[in-house]
């Protein structure tokens, strides 16, 4: 499979890009939670199990499950001279800006990480100051810094692999993310849409360096046709304009209209994908603080080159029956119970996997609102979920599709 097709949120899934979780998890302490973006500490041993069958899952599926850290390290075995460049970067955006920190650095992982996957992994663990050599620096800096310190960061989000790029149709938005943190974890997608020969040459709707923020889990494709893009507390609405711009001037896409929604700033909809999901050609899984009517903007190319936007306030369901073609049914997280609800949303209780028409991939512990899904007909793979849950991120959010089977 050459390239990316990812024309809806509901077609057989047949590939998709996960990252198993590291050695990034053990950087995170009570201290950097917050500046990491996390609530509370994975324990890794149990993550990475989980993690391993919630991939298990999706192979037993048919589908090919590819990480995030062997694609960048088949890059770079591949393309030797890429090493030091990646390397480079990595450490400069890694907020590194002496030339002794950068040579004591690139010296430690050159001569520790010799395996290109080993070094790859070390560059989303993150370094800190007591695994690197002891030098008489001479520098205030090193006199009063704890032996603990983080000297690079960690990159704990990165299992959630929707967010730092997305698919869209047969091309691919390689995002700016909302925090620092997160930011420096599109650099290996950037390398791999680059360079790797299963996606180089795959249109880039939006790239790591433009201006303003996007993420992966405000991009959801309804259809062919029709892209919905949530703007949230980590996507701007310049970044739609500009995808647009790019999407509607590129020959090859079919996409002709964007539906940009406008959702709550918190961290209750963090994402559009935490707002609803489709489960099924006519269902969606919905938080249930979203019933109400809403505002959405279509965007529509004007002729021109530009861009006309129609305004509209309607409930979620109107929208979403009339550009799916039929009916929709929207099923809430927890069945409608507040505080089964409130529970499971924080859980991502409608952040599910959908791995054909009918079939998702589900947390275990959200059984309220499992058990309303084999209500309704769906099909639940339920994978468990204790640790892997504390990151606050759902099985949609942990893949990232590169090719679904048209409808």
């Amino acid at each position: 499979m050459q390239g990316v097709n990812v024309k809806s949120e509901i077609g057989n899934l047949k590939k998709v890009i996960l990252h198993r979780p590291g050695d990034e998890l053990l950087n995170l302490t009570p201290n950097t939670l917050e500046e990491l973006l996390f609530d509370d500490i994975p324990f890794l041993p149990v993550a990475q199990e989980e993690h391993d069958a919630f991939a298990k899952i999706l192979r037993d599926e048919g589908v090919e499950v590819v990480y995030l850290e062997d694609l960048m390290a088949e890059v770079l075995d591949a393309k030797p001279e890429l090493r030091r460049q990646f390397l480079d970067q990595w450490i400069y955006e890694a907020g590194i800006r002496t030339d002794m920190y950068h040579d004591i650095i690139t010296d430690y992982i050159e001569s520790n990480y010799p395996n290109t996957k080993d070094m790859v992994m070390k560059t989303m663990a993150g370094i800190n100051l007591q695994e690197l050599p002891q030098k008489d620096t001479h520098l205030l800096v090193d006199m009063v810094s704890d032996r603990c310190k983080l000297v690079c960061a960690p990159m704990p989000n990165l299992y959630f692999t929707r967010d730092p790029f997305a698919m869209i149709g047969n091309g691919v938005s390689i995002n700016r993310m909302y925090s620092q943190t997160r930011n420096r974890e599109t650099i290996y997608g950037d390398y791999i849409f680059k360079n790797h020969p299963d996606f180089v040459g795959t249109p880039e709707y939006y790239s790591r360096n433009d201006t303003f923020h996007i993420e992966g889990g405000d991009i959801l494709n309804i259809n062919e046709h029709v892209l919905a893009i949530g703007i949230s507390q980590r996507t701007e609405p310049d970044a739609i304009d500009h995808i647009a711009h790019n999407i509607f001037n590129d020959e090859t896409s079919p996409i002709d209209t964007i539906l940009a929604f406008n959702i709550p700033v918190s961290r209750a909809f963090m994402h559009l994908d935490t707002v609803f999901t489709q489960i099924d050609r006519d269902k969606f899984t919905i938080h249930p603080g979203i019933m109400g009517p809403l505002t959405v903007f279509e965007i529509t190319p004007d002729g021109n080159g530009g861009t006309k936007i129609r305004e509209r306030n309607e409930d979620l369901e109107s929208v979403l029956s009339e550009y799916v073609g039929e009916k929709v049914t929207l099923i809430p997280c927890g069945g409608g119970d507040r505080i089964a609800a409130e529970r499971e949303q924080w859980n991502d209780g409608s952040n599910t996997l959908c791995v054909r028409p009918g079939t998702v991939v589900v947390y275990q512990r959200n059984n309220v609102t499992n058990d309303v899904l084999y209500k309704n007909g769906i099909n639940c793979l339920v994978m468990p979920s204790a640790e892997l849950s504390r990151g606050r991120g759902g099985p949609r959010c942990m893949s990232m599709p590169a090719w679904r089977e048209a409808l």
